[in-house]
């Protein structure tokens, strides 16, 4: 297990508050962290020191659930002003956010509203081009490109041309940026989909993605709640969900890989186990060196 913990260099987990007191008493080998944007937008307070001495000694990812980079109604100033204020004081290794919609203007209220939720764009020439203008002024904003993350949806649209990697494929190719590939969401949505094999559904997902547009891999637990499969991050990755990664990363090469825990947030080591984890998968799926 020490030699696994040594090669921990491309494996990182999200780092989540009841993490804070074991990660002071002894930082681990981890190749980087990711922690949500928005829990550190406010100005100054203990979180956002933990993430500065966390960044002392390790690379941070940023990754935001609010930007709402779909959203016909064009982005928040206050949201992308507070994420450039972060991204200058901590510097981040990735900076990241999903392939939602929030944002719309309802005439009931006069003024745009934010769902606060992560809701599906249709994959639509117009829904592409909405996001390709928002992702691009969030990064002439950041001066720096950032990855979009496909998403775990539970509904689809009848109007969608475009197969979801094609969406993908467009988006970075004209935006200039890159996928954040959620290999658990590629499942949730098969398995509620009703796939004869979820497996092989999500493996020719990633087969039809350009190797070169993808920059990171999320892994993370689901939920089957009678019917529904639930993106929930609240359990170990699944077994079909390893699977999955064994053959992205054969098909890929190695990529920067997270562990996700959001919900029934265990101890830190559980995450380090299931890091550990992902390194022997990785080691599994790369060509033996000559």
């Amino acid at each position: 297990m020490e030699a696994d913990r040594a090669d921990r260099a491309g494996v990182g987990i999200g780092l989540r508050q009841p993490h804070y007191a074991a990660w002071s008493a002894g930082p681990p080998a981890l190749g980087f962290v990711e922690v949500h944007s928005e829990n550190f937008y406010a100005d100054g307070g203990a979180a956002l020191g933990v993430l500065e001495r966390v960044r002392a000694t390790h690379a941070v990812s940023l990754h935001g659930v609010g930007l709402a980079l779909g959203s016909a109604a064009g982005l928040d100033d206050w949201h992308l002003d507070r994420l450039a204020r972060l991204v200058d004081r901590i510097d981040p290794v990735r900076v990241s956010d999903h392939a939602s919609f929030a944002r719309a203007t309802l005439p009931a209220y006069g003024r745009i509203v934010h769902a606060n939720d992560l809701l599906p764009v249709a994959h639509t020439p117009e829904a592409l081009a909405i996001m390709v203008r928002n992702v691009t002024e969030v990064q002439e904003r950041l001066r720096r490109p950032i990855l979009v993350e496909n998403l775990s949806a539970y509904l689809s649209y009848a109007d969608a041309p475009l197969a979801e990697s094609e969406f993908f494929a467009q988006l970075c190719r004209k935006a200039g940026c890159a996928m954040l590939l959620d290999l658990n969401n590629l499942m949730v949505n098969a398995l509620n989909a009703g796939a004869a094999d979820p497996l092989a559904d999500c493996r020719a997902f990633v087969d039809a993605l350009p190797p070169s547009i993808v920059g990171e891999i999320h892994l993370a637990g689901h939920a089957h709640v009678g019917t529904l499969v639930i993106d929930d991050h609240g359990s170990r990755v699944a077994a079909d969900v390893w699977a999955l990664y064994r053959h992205a990363v054969r098909r890929l090469g190695a990529r920067p890989t997270l562990i996700e825990w959001d919900t029934d947030v265990p101890p830190l080591a559980v995450l380090l186990d299931e890091a550990d984890h992902a390194v022997r998968e990785l080691a599994a799926a790369l060509p033996t060196p000559a």
